[in-house]
């Protein structure tokens, strides 16, 4: 029998992009440190699916979502975060091409808490204000899993999407207490210098954005490319031990040594 109390949980995350100063820039948020889940870490806007997120009663409110329920799912997830979070919202008000205005938006803030508490489910919310979500603005580009032998697991999709110029990105100032946007060059140089937490996953997936120099250019990229799960495991080798990766994804590192914990 599986030990159910250690598969991973679903959950989606969103890389918001723009075309700032020095180039493309990415939307990041600063963890809680309270929260259970890289508390204190620079990481993109996220976190677990909820039961909603797969409910086919959403169906007729989904613009451009995948056939196959957990993706489908995947991608409700993203944006909903992506509203609760940072308080972008991916969405058309219903038989529109438009995304919702920064004017329309900002009468929607209020509900933000709502929904983060599940005092208002997402298919109330959709459907009285007549909205459907844009899930054919998002681009796959990367997909995790938590290996088994850590205490929390995640089945994580991560995804590529433009932030709307009209629409603001803010912090909720709950489970996040900071946001910035920043090249990805820049949130790497942060962590190598030690002045930023940001985990592995997220360090990888900050390379590879890297590569290019605008939105349009990485979600082409991303467009274009599979998708290769990736799994983390370790080897135990004679000058330590090593977390990897599998090279089929296409990261900068396949492999990194460990940081060596005996006491001295």
């Amino acid at each position: 029998m599986s030990d159910q109390s250690n598969e991973p949980v679903p959950a989606a995350t969103i890389l918001l992009l723009r075309n700032g100063l020095n180039g493309l820039e990415v939307f990041m948020v600063v963890r809680h440190h309270q929260i259970d889940f890289a508390s204190g870490a620079l990481v993109f806007p996220g976190g677990k699916a909820d039961a909603q997120d797969f409910d086919n009663a959403l169906l007729p409110h989904l613009h451009g979502a995948a056939q196959q329920p957990d993706m489908r799912a995947a991608s409700v997830s993203a944006i909903r975060e992506a509203f609760e979070e940072c308080g972008i919202l991916l969405a058309r008000p219903m038989d529109e091409e438009a995304l919702i205005s920064g004017k329309r938006l900002a009468g929607l803030q209020h509900l933000r808490e709502p929904l983060n508490r599940g005092d208002l489910s997402l298919i109330d919310f959709l459907q009285q204000e007549q909205l459907s979500l844009a899930c054919d603005g998002l681009t796959h580009f990367a997909h995790w899993i938590t290996p088994p032998m850590m205490p929390k697991r995640f089945d994580t999709h991560f995804y590529l999407a433009v932030a709307p110029t009209d629409q603001i990105a803010v912090h909720d100032g709950y489970e996040s207490v900071d946001s910035t946007w920043i090249t990805p060059q820049e949130a790497v140089r942060q962590a190598e210098a030690g002045t930023k937490t940001i985990i592995f996953p997220t360090l990888r997936n900050l390379e590879k954005l890297a590569r290019w120099d605008t939105p349009e250019e990485a979600i082409l990229a991303a467009s274009e490319a599979t998708v290769v799960p990736v799994l983390p495991w370790t080897e135990k080798r004679e000058d330590g031990q090593y977390l990897c990766i599998p090279p089929a994804a296409g990261y900068a590192i396949s492999e990194q040594k460990m940081p060596d914990r005996r006491s001295p």
